[in-house]
């Protein structure tokens, strides 16, 4: 399948990679040389835009930061949509708001092209593995075609809906997670100022109620002091200020991701933003001056 990749970050270059091993034919562009160039190396084709990926792609990908960057790379001047064929499916994986999504469909659909929304959830490690989880918006036969592509680059992929399904979902995702991992620091910052090891502490409860994906992932990189990015808070943080501000056009309360949301503010603004999302517990371990770590010998 001819396929095109617009955007080669953190995520978006182990995903696009994922496709070439499962010999799927791939151009891709980036605004940054470097990471373009880094791809050819992997076999992909370089193209000079935005526009010339998706005229040489039957399905075209973009994964991009957040909702301008997708529509600079699908609507903008020598964007995707102007060198996409009719027929052709655009998929947009990047997390972000859903009212851009439905825009973004909305002018495709007005020159014949596909589009999807398909945000995923599993950070760096599970873009490397080819397992992350795909949240999609959009029509059922669209989809089944994407299907194959989803496959290779995530464990799961679910139709949850129409265009701009896939991001209310991976929004409710991203509310999840957050507060878990805030919940995860206030509970590990007890412990170790009691005295005890965080990592039994985790040990005795991950089996019961309270263990989770987040858990096993990010309490691990708590107590190593590892917050190397998987996922950036700064990301995580933007994600939950489009989850605000669609819940506010919906008039629902979420008090909760407020506050989470306020935490991550709090964390770039201390210089924080480029650490993994786990870096949230930092915010607790500095309020209750305590560093969540094993006990020294």
């Amino acid at each position: 399948m001819q396929v095109g990749f617009i955007g080669l970050g953190i995520m978006g270059k182990p995903m696009a990679r994922n496709l070439i091993k499962a010999s799927h034919s791939l151009t891709v562009f980036d605004i940054n040389p470097e990471s373009t160039a880094s791809m050819a190396d992997s076999g992909a084709a370089i193209g000079d835009s935005a526009k010339e990926v998706a005229a040489r792609s039957q399905i075209t990908i973009t994964m991009v930061p957040d909702g301008p960057q997708v529509e600079a790379a699908v609507l903008g001047p020598q964007g995707a949509l102007e060198g996409a064929q009719p027929g052709s499916i655009i998929v947009d994986m990047s997390s972000i708001s859903p009212l851009v999504s439905q825009k973004v469909g909305f002018a495709c659909n007005a020159k014949d092209v596909e589009f999807l929304d398909a945000p995923v959830s599993g950070g760096e490690p599970k873009a490397v593995d080819g397992t992350l989880a795909i949240m999609v918006g959009g029509k059922q036969e669209v989809f089944d075609r994407v299907l194959p592509l989803f496959q290779i680059m995530g464990s799961s992929a679910i139709l949850t809906g129409p265009v701009g399904a896939g991001n209310i979902t991976k929004l409710a995702n991203q509310i999840m997670v957050a507060v878990n991992i805030a919940a995860m620091g206030e509970a590990l910052a007890l412990a170790t100022k009691a005295g005890l090891d965080p990592e039994v502490v985790v040990n005795a409860v991950k089996g019961g109620l309270a263990g989770s994906a987040v858990l096993n992932a990010k309490a691990p990189m708590v107590i190593s002091r590892d917050f190397k990015p998987g996922f950036r808070i700064s990301l995580h943080q933007k994600d939950l200020r489009n989850a605000l501000l669609a819940a506010e056009s919906m008039k629902v309360p979420l008090p909760f991701t407020s506050l989470a949301q306020q935490v991550l503010m709090a964390l770039i603004n201390e210089g924080r933003g480029d650490l993994d999302h786990a870096a949230i517990a930092t915010f607790i371990e500095d309020s209750a001056h305590v560093e969540i770590r094993k006990p020294a010998v």
